[in-house]
């Protein structure tokens, strides 16, 4: 053996396998990759560099053979490792798709390698472009786009619709670790349920759903969902509540009182204007509704303002009534025109 051990440089046994190989080298070029190791770039480049060659041997059935029986000093008597495609950029862009150290911020052609970044931070430190071939060779460049977003429903009651609230979800997703073996990791989410937001509004964390082997990870996507409430219906911003009260008091007035969805109690005085002289005063009758402003839900984007409660009243008219009632109310109703 010559001065120079490819198996110790990759950290594996001289028995390792291909997929030992292809482990040893994602978790090696990673960690000393040039751009991820800006105080020691320089001692990063060497070692890099030492990396890709001892890689580029050992995955080479000829050359590891030569290099087994007569070590660094066989190979280079039959002539130096070549470094395929001109450099260790290129055998990592084999395993990564490109190098996601060196990009840009800016500009429509960065797009994909800057998804690729996200991607790398989202699978904690594991860039989902890598995959196997299935014939055992090389690693492939293709980098299969990211699944489609998994959806989960967020159930949210009128409350917290109303006043908005903040949310613990605990997920557990499959994620691909920077060896390049599938593992389960669980996760608390929190979430910022906004005033007035509604039903259908969607939440995405980017990267937070399950990975596959080819793939970057697909986004968990919450979507807003809303519980039915005992007393309140929502219609756009508006609230719709139905308010049951007797003939007498559809005719003679009352007051209403609903609990708000934020714990105050709101009174309503349907009476017909208070004023025993005022002539003419509305009454309250079958599908009568009373409109009060600004009791509403909050409008999302306009956090001053909201929509309005409507009260829609139903009026429970009496089973039976004797003689006397019915002539007394028929000649009232009659003066009344």
């Amino acid at each position: 053996m010559g001065s120079v051990d490819y198996y110790e440089i990759l950290d594996v046994d001289r028995s390792a396998t291909d997929d030992d190989l292809r482990r040893a080298y994602r978790r090696l070029a990673m960690r000393w990759h040039p751009d991820k190791n800006h105080t020691g770039k320089k001692d990063a480049e060497a070692k890099f560099k030492d990396i890709t060659e001892a890689y580029n041997v050992l995955s080479d059935a000829g050359k590891r053979a030569v290099y087994d029986q007569y070590g660094e000093e066989g190979l280079r008597a039959g002539g130096a490792p070549p470094q395929p495609g001109g450099g260790a950029d290129d055998i990592f862009a084999e395993f990564f798709g490109s190098t996601p150290f060196t990009y840009c911020n800016t500009g429509a052609g960065t797009t994909a390698r800057a998804k690729q970044q996200a991607a790398w931070d989202a699978g904690g430190g594991y860039f989902s472009g890598f995959s196997r071939d299935q014939g055992g060779g090389a690693p492939t460049t293709t980098v299969a786009p990211p699944p489609p977003p998994v959806e989960s429903k967020l159930a949210c009651t009128l409350e917290e619709l109303y006043v908005g609230v903040t949310k613990k979800m605990k997920i557990s997703r499959n994620v691909v670790d920077a060896s390049g073996r599938m593992k389960t990791e669980s996760e608390i989410l929190s979430i910022e349920v906004k005033p007035g937001w509604k039903k259908g509004t969607k939440i995405t964390f980017p990267g937070k759903g399950n990975q596959q082997w080819s793939q970057l990870p697909a986004d968990l996507v919450f979507v807003v969902d809303e519980k039915p409430h005992d007393v309140y219906r929502r219609d756009g911003n508006d609230l719709v509540a139905v308010a049951r009260v007797t003939l007498a008091e559809a005719l003679g007035g009352t007051v209403v009182v609903l609990a708000t969805l934020d714990g105050r109690e709101l009174a309503m005085d349907v009476s017909g204007g208070g004023d025993e002289e005022e002539e003419d005063a509305p009454v309250v009758y079958p599908g009568y509704e009373l409109v009060v402003p600004m009791e509403g839900m909050p409008i999302a984007r306009e956090p001053s303002r909201r929509g309005s409660l409507r009260i829609r009243f139903d009026v429970a008219f009496p089973e039976r009534l004797t003689r006397q009632q019915r002539v007394q109310i028929k000649r009232i109703l009659d003066a009344a025109g």
